[in-house]
């Protein structure tokens, strides 16, 4: 009998390793861009900001990081791993219409003369990060902010729930 249960447990927490891989990571970044998401992450908490990544935008696009700060400001990160994946995305002009504050986080190997000027600049690795500018502040209309707010409540909520709950279904997070 405690074979059987030994083995229930096993199964049980490799389900919900997976079903945590799924909520956290969706399989769409490279190593190098997860590190660079987690240094950025860990700064963006250390500055009192909340983030959730992969957010689903209005416009069919997804953002990389989305953060939120006590008083509803919105910053999209967008995670460039290196100068090729800079120059093959360049996606990041559709992310203003849905954040107070667009910023870039880039390895310290990415050569940062190549990022746009007319956006904010992280250097982050998998331990940390350091703001090399802030990006033009440009505020979101009422309800825009409301929109966001509400898909960064939802995802946040869904993603939470899926931990807590691996055997659910009917969420794509």
């Amino acid at each position: 009998m405690e074979e059987l249960g030994r083995a229930f447990r096993e199964q049980a927490t490799a389900l919900v390793e997976s079903r945590v891989d799924q909520a956290l990571v969706d399989g769409r970044q490279s190593e190098a861009a997860l590190r660079i998401q987690r240094g950025a992450r860990r700064w963006l908490r250390c500055q009192g900001w909340a983030t959730v990544v992969e957010l689903p935008l209005r416009n069919g696009r997804r953002a990389d990081i989305v953060a939120l700060d006590a008083r509803s400001r919105i910053v999209i990160v967008e995670v460039k791993s290196s100068i090729a994946d800079f120059r093959a995305d360049q996606k990041w002009p559709d992310y203003r219409e849905h954040c107070d504050e667009l910023l870039f986080a880039i390895s310290s190997d990415t050569p940062v003369d190549i990022m746009p000027a007319d956006a904010g600049l992280i250097v982050a690795d998998q331990y940390g990060a350091h703001l090399l500018r802030p990006g033009p502040e440009h505020r979101l209309p009422p309800a825009t902010r409301r929109e966001m707010l509400l898909r960064f409540a939802r995802s946040a909520a869904d993603r939470l729930h899926v931990l807590a709950d691996p055997g659910a279904a009917g969420f794509d997070t």
